[in-house]
């Protein structure tokens, strides 16, 4: 693979790769259960709503309101936030790896991701992550959301570079599929010693 030296810029997805997801299925079956809430109708709520949310135009009372609170609850809507906040976690080795590896290659990062606006701020701010993100192409942010098109080619355009300038890390294979049939290199992130070996192949080596 002749591209050492050829990739200028990681784009990178943030839930599954340098944190845990944000208000993923899992997290809304702990919430279920905590607050005694029923599961099958919050989910279809959510899959109803969280699209709006995602783009930006819902914003997380009004997601909240759509999913939970159309109905009297026993708890408040700060309190179900703070469990969602909660939820995230950092996957520390990964967010090591990258801060070394942007810092030896002199590499630009961007965000692509599809995350709320509040969650992703919370995020953002709590991980520190513009210690190694230089620019937050996040779907709550600029009105689109992955599979478009549309977010990768923001992201490029934001950063001056090519498709075959850019490297994108995700852990859901849909999105690495839609970027390499736009021409961006892609990596599918299962673990933290297979990216490893991925970059590798890029030029991109680090003992």
């Amino acid at each position: 693979m002749n591209t050492k030296h050829q990739i200028k810029v990681l784009l990178l997805d943030i839930g599954g790769v340098f944190l845990t997801n944000g208000w993923g299925t899992q997290s809304r079956k702990l919430a279920a259960e905590k607050f005694n809430i029923d599961f099958e109708e919050m989910n279809d709520r959510h899959k109803i709503a969280f699209d709006a949310y995602e783009t930006g135009k819902l914003n997380l009372d009004g997601y909240l309101q759509l999913t939970v609170f159309y109905q009297s609850r026993s708890f408040s809507k700060e309190d179900f936030k703070a469990f969602m906040f909660e939820q995230s976690q950092p996957l520390q080795p990964m967010i090591d790896w990258i801060c070394r590896l942007k810092q030896q290659y002199k590499l630009k990062t961007a965000a692509v991701n599809n995350e709320g606006k509040e969650l992703n701020d919370y995020r953002v701010a709590k991980f520190d992550l513009s210690r190694f993100i230089d620019v937050f192409v996040s779907s709550s942010y600029v009105h689109l959301r992955k599979p478009d098109k549309d977010i990768y080619r923001l992201a490029m355009n934001i950063l001056l570079v090519k498709p075959e300038e850019c490297l994108y890390i995700d852990d859901r294979p849909i999105f690495t599929e839609v970027a390499r049939g736009i021409g961006i290199h892609a990596i599918r992130h299962v673990n933290l010693e297979q990216t490893k070996q991925c970059l590798d192949e890029f030029g991109l080596h680090m003992d």
